[in-house]
């Protein structure tokens, strides 16, 4: 059973194509590979694909732009096989990636999702560290050293506390994430949305420490530049209150308590506090301090 792999494109032609290479560089060859071109303006994108000889590789164009959220279900909709990966357009693939998935998919067959293991790099492809994923691995996601299934409330309470998936990186039952739909008007944490929905639909989760995706931080990200400005920050207490209700709703009192607190996402409000202050910008500054301290 192949690997369907997605990439929703609007972005840098020359990251996608890194993307694209560590795809075809994998130890594995039983994938496939589709990239949903969200009408970028840069002819050379069909170009490129038009020159690759592969047919397990297959270029879309939508007629106009869907929309980040949309382009998703666009992904969704088109897969054929049982095991699907939502790529980023700039992420890439260590080339175990395919067996890493296919193994854990192997031996847990009714997880719904799998999350590998993760490096982060940045721009130039450099492997590095944030603070945002050190608290991530340290303090709130698993500690294991093996594949582990996760579920539940106490899944719930984990993701809510913090989330530590890296959504691009995650491989999912294409049945578990057709019978969930993605949020409107959450496009910076449609993926814990999403997987949130899973857990508490019964779904579980594979964590497979084994390195075998690199995720790509830098400062022209969609959820970096929200930070600026404060979306990121609404849109997180807007879907902290909607958690809280479902968890309410399920009986999870601990998840719905985990979800008021969203107490890694305060404390990265608190540290973006001096470069909010040096910002002079009332608006930003007021959106920080309300994240950290407010209801």
């Amino acid at each position: 059973m192949p690997v369907e792999i997605f990439v929703p494109f609007w972005g840098d032609p020359d990251l996608l194509k890194e993307t694209v290479r560590s795809v075809l560089a994998q130890n594995n060859s039983d994938w496939t590979l589709t990239v949903v071109d969200d009408c970028y303006p840069d002819d050379s994108v069909a170009e490129y694909f038009a020159g690759l000889e592969d047919t397990r590789v297959t270029y879309v164009r939508n007629a106009t732009n869907k929309g980040i959220t949309e382009n998703y279900r666009t992904c969704v909709a088109l897969a054929k096989y049982d095991l699907m990966v939502i790529l980023g357009c700039d992420d890439v693939l260590l080339p175990n990636y395919v067996d890493v998935v296919l193994k854990a998919n192997r031996d847990f067959p009714d997880a719904a999702v799998i999350q590998p293991g993760v490096q982060i790099i940045d721009e130039t492809g450099k492997v590095v560290t944030s603070l945002a994923d050190s608290v991530k691995r340290r303090l709130v996601g698993p500690k294991t050293g093996f594949a582990t299934v996760l579920g539940g409330e106490s899944l719930a309470v984990s993701l809510l506390g913090g989330n530590w998936l890296y959504w691009p990186s995650l491989a999912f039952r294409t049945d578990a994430i057709r019978r969930v739909s993605f949020r409107d008007g959450l496009p910076i944490v449609q993926d814990l949305a999403l997987v949130m929905d899973i857990v508490l639909q019964g779904g579980s989760l594979v964590y497979e420490p084994a390195l075998a995706f690199s995720y790509r931080r830098h400062s022209a990200s969609a959820s970096s530049a929200t930070l600026t400005d404060g979306s990121r920050f609404a849109g997180d207490r807007e879907y902290a209150q909607i958690a809280q209700k479902l968890c309410l709703d399920r009986g999870w009192n601990k998840a719905a308590f985990a979800a008021r607190v969203r107490w890694t996402s305060r404390l990265h409000a608190v540290s973006l506090l001096p470069t909010a202050l040096v910002s002079l910008k009332p608006d930003v500054i007021r959106a920080t301090l309300r994240h950290a301290f407010g209801s």
